[in-house]
């Protein structure tokens, strides 16, 4: 099997709504997102002959994805009152709301899904929140994210 692996990475802030401890506060990270993308064989022919996918669309893709999310406030839909999500709104604050809680290691299943959207398939998402932590999102044999 050969492997290609690219990085992106992005500044933002968060906050766990209903956790008993320092991340119930928003606070940020500067987040590095690794993806790992794989086939059982190379092209073998045209522009892309001896390779899995091109580099450059593989990490355009990536930083597609994941800029989206840069020097923004990344909330959990209603875990914050109407009336302050309003007013940091209304003063043009970057502010994404998402279906889940989030966490790195539901940010690793999220980029997961988003980039075997584009057609590749990917083997594993690793998000870190620090230098020295992060969380893996890896796919099961015979399984698929697309929903």
């Amino acid at each position: 099997m050969y492997l290609l692996k690219a990085e992106h990475s992005f500044d933002s802030a968060h906050f766990l709504a209903n956790y008993n401890g320092k991340c119930k506060n928003i606070h940020g990270h500067r987040w590095k997102v690794e993806i790992e993308v794989y086939a059982e064989n190379l092209v073998e022919c045209g522009q892309l002959d001896g390779m899995v996918v091109d580099f450059g669309d593989l990490k355009r893709d990536l930083r597609e994805i994941v800029d989206l999310y840069d020097h923004a406030l990344i909330i959990q839909k209603h875990s914050m009152r109407e009336a302050t999500l309003k007013h940091l709104l209304e003063d043009e604050f970057k502010v994404i709301e998402v279906n889940f809680r989030p966490t790195a290691e539901n940010f690793s299943y999220d980029f997961f899904k988003n980039i075997e959207k584009k057609g590749y398939q990917v083997k594993r998402v690793m998000v870190y929140e620090t230098p020295t932590n992060c969380a893996v999102y890896e796919k099961s044999e015979g399984k698929s994210c697309i929903k």
